[in-house]
Formats: structure tokens, sequence, C-alpha cells
């Protein structure tokens, strides 16, 4: 392959283009704490291969794995069981060297996973219609919003104070650019969600109600209320889900009236790879907003002699039609990571998924009560799936979650941390069980955490 480097001048007509002075305009996003203006510290320039093997083993051994401790991660991206089957078929040469389906008549086999892949997902929803996939649950959460605003012609999207933080970012970062109006707002710490208070919100120029469930503090509540409240105002109701294996045992966002519903499908298939790739999912609960739909849609159908096949059916990117009708130029996600949500939904089928999230919630109900028991600590949520709020009295929850990685047990998520510079949220622990927990772990986390909360005391 040849390569054709930049030239001083080319590079110079590009800077001078978008405005910078120099490469380094580019990064002025990035803090300067984490920017390298040198060779890394203790890394040689030259070594052979194995000691540089040698080396970087050495340093990687210094970071405490998520395999390796009491794990209580989530918010948003969750360490389940992912079975070896899953890897096995998804590593199969068809698959692995199969890309986008731009050429349907020799990729039937792509087609009709991301076909299975679309029941599954419209299923788990409780909505009539699921496309193939976007890049992760935070984008799948702004194409929502973008479709609720062509769907109602409005301009004006209300977020619950309980969607996660990162995906409200992404809605207002997007949100700059097509001039929409994002309401956002911060969670309330109490045990119930203030559906009251995010109803008193709507009014006639809202496009669409954006809530999480279950939400940022692990609370679960009933959306049919938000759900009435946004029609009787003209506006869609979009369900934010980041956690899929609760739908095994809590009804479905689409039963509850959502209009769109999306997440993240990272707990299902693709394992926990802290940063992606993700998968993100997006339906539809009334086929006639199929159209508005982004990204694409694979559906079934026969050929001339009657056989069975699969087609994309819907495709609304700019690279497809004209740039004027094109709902969204977001692409479908890594299809590697649909076909392992797909596979292992197929393992699982609804009993086994039912079953899974029994085990989750069950495992929950147990951390819950013994963390409940620790002095100075305290349990918010009145109702949880497997993922809630501990009080930490006057404790900084950033602090705790240091010092218990320091005792090797990896505690939970601060919500200072998620919220920076928002005091009332500084004490407050995120909290997260699944299957893969023990209940020795979950005596673990709770005896160091009475340790550390009697020493700051």
């Amino acid at each position: 392959m040849r390569y054709l480097p930049l030239t001083d001048t080319d590079r110079s007509e590009m800077l001078a283009k978008i405005g910078a002075k120099s490469i380094d305009d580019l990064f002025v996003d990035v803090p300067a704490v984490a920017q390298l203006d040198g060779p890394i510290h203790d890394l040689p320039m030259h070594a052979s291969e194995m000691a540089v093997e040698r080396h970087m083993k050495a340093r990687a051994a210094k970071n405490l794995a998520a395999g390796d401790a009491p794990f209580f991660l989530g918010a948003g991206a969750y360490r389940h069981h992912v079975p070896a089957t899953v890897d096995t078929v998804i590593q199969r040469g068809e698959f692995l060297t199969a890309y986008t389906p731009y050429q349907p008549e020799i990729a039937q086999g792509t087609l009709q996973m991301l076909f299975e892949f679309q029941t599954q997902v419209a299923r788990l929803y409780g909505c009539a219609v699921a496309n193939a996939s976007l890049y992760d649950g935070s984008t799948a959460c702004w194409e929502a919003v973008a479709m609720a605003t062509r769907v109602t012609k409005r301009k004006r999207a209300v977020l619950s104070g309980s969607l996660h933080p990162h995906y409200a970012q992404v809605v207002k970062t997007m949100a700059q650019f097509t001039g929409d109006e994002i309401a956002d707002a911060q969670p309330a710490i109490t045990p119930e969600v203030d559906l009251d208070g995010l109803i008193a919100r709507i009014d006639e120029d809202t496009a669409c109600v954006v809530v999480q469930y279950p939400d940022i503090l692990g609370r679960v509540c009933d959306l049919s209320k938000v759900a009435e409240a946004a029609h009787e105002k003209g506006a869609l109701l979009v369900a934010v889900n980041t956690e899929p294996v609760a739908l095994g045992a809590l009804k479905s966002p689409g039963e509850m009236g959502a209009d769109i519903v999306v997440g993240e499908g990272q707990s299902i298939g693709v394992g926990l790879q802290f940063g992606g790739p993700y998968l993100g999912l997006f339906a539809v609960r009334d086929p006639k907003h199929v159209r508005q739909m982004p990204g694409r849609l694979c559906g079934e159908t026969v050929d001339a002699a009657g056989r069975r096949g699969f087609v994309l059916t819907l495709s609304t990117r700019e690279q497809h039609i004209r740039r004027e009708k094109a709902t969204s130029n977001i692409c479908t996600n890594s299809g590697l990571c649909a076909l392992a949500f797909n596979v292992h939904m197929t393992l699982l089928g609804e009993k086994g998924l039912r079953e899974l999230a029994a085990e989750n919630h069950r495992l929950a109900c147990l951390a819950a009560d013994r963390l409940a028991k620790v002095p100075g600590v305290e349990v918010l949520n009145n109702s949880f799936f497997n993922e809630f709020t501990l009080m930490l009295g006057g404790k900084p929850a950033r602090e705790i979650v240091r010092d218990l990685a320091d005792r090797g047990v990896l505690g939970g998520v601060s919500l200072g941390r998620l919220y920076p510079g928002v005091e009332a949220l500084e004490h407050a622990l995120l909290v997260a069980v699944t299957e893969m927990t023990t209940e020795e772990d979950i005596e673990t986390l709770a005896s160091e955490l009475e340790t550390l909360v009697k020493e700051t005391d």
C-alpha cells in the first residue's frame, strides 16, 4: 500500500481553513494534565519484542481488573456473564469477514441476523419495530430526540433529571448544531422519581420528554402517567434503558406508552470493555413512525421462486438517499456487537432472560439489605432492579470509592464523579449487582465499607 504523507503546505492550508493556528489548537479540549509533551515515562525508546512484552505486563499488573476484585460498578455499563458460545459463533469467518450489508444478495446471513436482532429488541422494548442498531445508548438517545422533533415539528426536548448525565450531555452537544432547545435538570435525591415535577415541565412547545428506566439512581417507576401527560400536550415520550436485563423482570416501556424506546445493549453479549464498542438499541411503538427512524431496517421477503429471503428495507442515511430526505447520517454500529447480542439472547430465550433478571434482582436485594445495616449508610431507593443508591452520611463518595479500591474492592460509582460540582450529590454512591456478584463479594463490600465509615467519623 502506498503511503502519501501530507506536506507542511497541506497542513497549513487545512489549519487555515478551520481557523486553527497550530496542530495543538485541535486538542484544546483535552485537559493539560492528560496531554503528553514528551516520551512516555519509564518506557525505553528501543527494546526487543520480549523486553517490551515483559515491560507492558509489569505495567498492566498495576491495574485492578474487574475480574480480580468484588465488582459493584454500573451506571450504564454492567458486568454480566457472556457465554463462551457467543464468542465462538461471532468469530466464524462468514461473520467476521462480512461488512455492512451494502450487497444484500451476498449477505443473507448478516441480514437474517439483523432481522432476528430487530425482532428481539422490539419484543424486549414492547414496541412494533426496531432498527438494526446504532452506535451506543447515548447517541441513540439523541437520535430519538431528533426524531421526535421531526415527528412533532417542535424544537423543545424536556430531559428528566434522572437521565444519565452523559446521555444528557450528548443530547445537548448535538443540539448545538440543530438549534433545538434542551431543558435538562439534575436528579433529586429522593426515594421516588418526581414524576409530577417532570410533568409540570411539559408544555405545548415540547417535542418529547426523555426519561430513563430504571433511572440513574436505580429507581423504577410507572411511566404511564408521564406518557399520558406528554400525549395530552402533543409530545412524544422517549424512554431510555441502560440495563436491558432489567426488562426480563420489569414491564416494558412500550407497554407503558413510550413512543420511542432506546438504550444500551452492552449488557447482553457484548461484555464490559471500558469504553466500547457498545451497542445502541432503537425502537418505535407505532409503525406510522417507521419512516422517521434513523439507521437501517432489514425486512423479510420471498424471491421470484417463493423462497424466504431478507432485504435492506429502509435505509434513511444521506449515503443512500438524498441529503434533504435523510433522517440522520448515523450508521449501524459494529455489526459484530449486534450479532453478539443476537446470539446471547437466542441462548437465553425468554425463560432464560427472566431467570437471569430474577437472579440479578435477588442478589441486589441481598446487597441492599446487608449494606443498609452498615452504621451511617442508608439505601435511598424504595424500588430498584439490580442497582441502587447508597447515602453515605457526610462522607464524600469519591474518597470512599478510592479507599475501597485500595482495599481491593471496586465498590460502585460516585455520583460526585458523574455530577462534578453538585454538592448535594457528593455523598451518594451508586452500587450495581449482577449474577457475577457472589454473596461473599457483598459481605466483603459491607465489611470494608463499615471500616471506612468508622475511620472517617
